[in-house]
């Protein structure tokens, strides 16, 4: 008799905890689900026909990052998970700090994914914040947002963490973009976030797939991810004003200048005979050439076999080469450059991948 009442309140407690962990865990958006994976350069070149033989049906991929990177597998990527009948999406990883930067970005975005045809919503990435606050993280999300569907015509879904979900983007995006959470060793996401539901689910960064080598995060889908229609991406050239001349302010440098007109130290050297791009003057009127678009600048740095580095304020060949762990002889050749002493803020790098 005691054994029977012990069995049954052991019965009891099971069932009460299943119950309690099944109330409190975050509902998928719809009943049916696809096995997906999401990748980037870290990946290095994947087997997309092995990939999809081993059950994989939806692939998410990084296409750029900030203002100025794009995944050096981006396109490979894409082509090869379209040419193997895989569903696609494409994410964008958010560094924004304001929201002039974010509206950059998503036109940054938009340029390089143009001429693609993904299946799947559009992914904003955005989870390193700094000293951001909560009405800063959130005027810079829904800019980006915005901006990238304006661009675009694509609907967009927002990928985070748990802890994120909970505490830091508000219930106003939560009620506009469908949610991906990130959220590992659990078999269903917690239900303590402002979403109601999920529509992407990352449960872990160490999954183990053929045609991939080493580890890929590991995702779940609803059939809510997908996009009502894939039509190309075909975003409008974005020519910045026709300015045919600027004078210099004080405190101006050179790249801080082209960064401003989308083009390049060498591009304003050349145009206006300028010997040493770190002496310019107060009052010097320089002329600038603003005929060329966003499209074209990300069609320059474009390159499937190399990284493209921006050169920040300070950088040298030598800490660039130790970043990457390339020598200062490759950048060198690659680049055609004559004098490794100088290099300017503002400029692109090639570097091998």
């Amino acid at each position: 008799m005691f054994k029977k009442i012990t069995y049954t309140t052991l019965l009891f407690f099971i069932f009460s905890f299943t119950l309690i962990t099944y109330c409190f865990a975050l509902s998928p958006s719809t009943n049916t689900i696809y096995e997906g994976i999401d990748v980037s350069n870290w990946q290095g070149y994947i087997d997309y026909n092995e990939v999809k033989n081993a059950g994989i049906q939806i692939v998410y991929i990084k296409a750029s990052q900030g203002s100025n990177i794009i995944d050096p597998y981006f396109r490979t990527n894409y082509d090869n998970a379209k040419a193997n009948g895989l569903s696609v999406g494409l994410y964008h990883f958010l560094t924004a700090r304001n929201t002039r930067e974010a509206y950059d970005e998503a036109e940054y975005f938009a340029s390089v994914i143009s001429g693609t045809s993904p299946d799947c919503r559009l992914a904003m990435d955005f989870e390193n914040f700094d000293n951001l606050s909560r009405d800063d993280i959130d005027e810079i999300s829904r800019t980006f947002l915005e901006r990238v569907k304006e661009l675009t015509g694509k609907d967009l879904i927002i990928y985070s963490d748990a802890f994120n979900a909970r505490n830091t983007f508000s219930l106003e995006l939560a009620n506009t973009y469908p949610l991906w959470i990130a959220e590992y060793g659990v078999e269903t996401p917690s239900s303590d976030v402002n979403w109601s539901s999920w529509t992407g689910f990352q449960f872990t960064d160490m999954g183990i797939i053929r045609g991939i080598r080493g580890l890929v995060d590991r995702d779940r889908f609803t059939s809510d991810i997908f996009l009502s229609e894939n039509e190309a991406i075909n975003t409008s050239p974005n020519t910045t004003n026709k300015i045919e001349s600027y004078t210099v302010q004080r405190g101006n440098t050179l790249s801080g200048i082209a960064l401003r007109f989308g083009t390049t130290v060498a591009e304003i050297a050349g145009l206006n005979g300028i010997r040493n791009p770190n002496l310019i003057f107060p009052g010097e009127v320089l002329k600038i050439d603003t005929t060329r678009t966003l499209s074209q600048i990300t069609n320059d740095s474009y390159d499937t076999n190399h990284i493209i580095y921006t050169i920040k304020r300070g950088n040298t060949l030598t800490q660039i080469a130790r970043m990457f762990n390339v020598t200062i002889n490759s950048i060198v050749r690659l680049n055609g450059i004559r004098n490794p002493n100088l290099i300017f803020a503002g400029e692109r790098l090639r570097i091998n991948n």
